[in-house]
């Protein structure tokens, strides 16, 4: 049993100053992220930090991150997902807008039916469950999930656990079908400091700057992320603005998200998502099972080839997706519009799902939890 030493016990942080918390949660988030980041894991830079900020709370750290850099950071990945929506994708939606629309409302569909039913069956609280379900996207699912009154701690959990699992079979499916090149090696060294065009980059911090306090003038939900998102996914699109952000400001970016989901964590939550794991993972297999099927309806009907149809149906969400397509001969362009459309439909019905289930489940606690479906929403993050 650890001993109280000057009022702090061995192994505990409960005694501990901000700056020595500080001190341990970046030093843990940097080898944590390296490490995810060495076995290939897409997310890893906000999944370190994430997990690097739950140690910190299971041995009684007491930190927030404070509320400006949090909706900055919010801000920062808006502009990141406004950057990867090119002409060339908008293009491919607009060519092949049926296919792409009709396949794209299958797999909402049976991540929705999924979802609905982790909700009745009272494995995570309602709306939480809708928002952990939503296939894709789920930095931008988890910041609007919190939004809307979801608990985002599940919801980050339910999210990433799906990336990861979808991250391995998906690799391991193009390793089996292809033979990785070299400029998938390449792309894997990051420089994290390159020479920075200024006037991009000072258009885009302004951009950021503006939009997240408009947003938040507004009380617009997720705006710090949706107003960055949208005004420069239309400025970008139409040639009017580079975005510019150097590695270095989306690693920092990534890492306050992370930090302030993980900071909420507390062990009731973990112990809860510890036991409803075997459900989830099932949850999850049923979710990929279905776009895979759907893979084999489009092979077979519009004559895509398997591993395109595959990565264009996975449920593992964009960012990841595109580093597993880069490296194998697919089409990447369909791959990206099959992706993209998907994320900004569910932008656009998550809301709307999350509170017709809301409605139809009931707001009763979860049996033997003491978790609310509005627990961890917007007022509890302190930042």
């Amino acid at each position: 049993m650890s001993t109280p030493v000057g009022g702090w016990r061995s192994g505990s942080l409960g005694g501990s100053g901000s700056v020595v918390q500080w001190a341990v949660l970046v030093g843990l988030s940097a080898a944590l992220a390296a490490l995810l980041t060495a076995v290939g894991l897409p997310a890893a830079l906000l999944l370190g930090p994430m997990m690097a900020a739950i140690a910190v709370v299971a041995v009684d750290g007491a930190l927030r991150v404070p509320h400006g850099p949090f909706v900055a950071a919010q801000g920062v990945i808006g502009c990141m997902i406004a950057n990867s929506i090119t002409p060339a994708i908008v293009g491919m939606i607009l060519v092949d807008w049926p296919l792409i629309l009709g396949t794209v409302g299958a797999v909402i569909a049976a991540s929705s039916v999924l979802g609905w039913l982790l909700a009745r069956w009272q494995v995570v609280p309602g709306t939480t469950a809708v928002w952990g379900s939503a296939p894709g996207a789920a930095t931008a699912v988890m910041l609007l999930a919190e939004a809307h009154g979801a608990d985002v701690r599940l919801v980050a959990f339910m999210q990433y656990l799906r990336v990861v699992m979808v991250v391995v079979v998906a690799s391991a499916i193009s390793r089996l079908w292809t033979t990785p090149s070299d400029g998938a090696v390449a792309g894997g060294l990051w420089l994290w400091f390159p020479p920075i065009p200024w006037g991009p980059f000072t258009g885009t911090l302004a951009l950021v700057g503006i939009c997240v306090v408009l947003a938040q003038m507004l009380r617009i939900p997720a705006g710090p992320l949706l107003v960055p998102l949208a005004l420069g996914g239309v400025l970008h699109g139409a040639g009017v603005m580079t975005i510019e952000l150097p590695p270095w400001l989306l690693a920092a970016s990534y890492a306050l998200v992370g930090w302030s989901i993980g900071l909420r964590f507390t062990r009731p939550i973990l112990v809860h998502a510890a036991r409803a794991l075997p459900r989830l993972l099932a949850s999850t297999l049923a979710l990929m099972a279905c776009c895979g099927g759907l893979a084999f309806i489009l092979t077979n009907t519009a004559g895509i080839d398997p591993l395109t149809a595959y990565l264009a149906t996975s449920p593992g969400g964009a960012d990841s997706v595109a580093i597993i397509a880069a490296s194998t001969p697919v089409d990447v362009p369909f791959v990206m519009a099959m992706q993209t459309a998907r994320f900004l439909i569910v932008l656009l019905i998550g809301p709307s799902l999350a509170r017709w289930v809301a409605r139809h489940i009931g707001a009763a606690p979860q049996a033997g939890t003491g978790i609310s479906p509005e627990s961890g929403g917007t007022g509890s993050h302190g930042g």
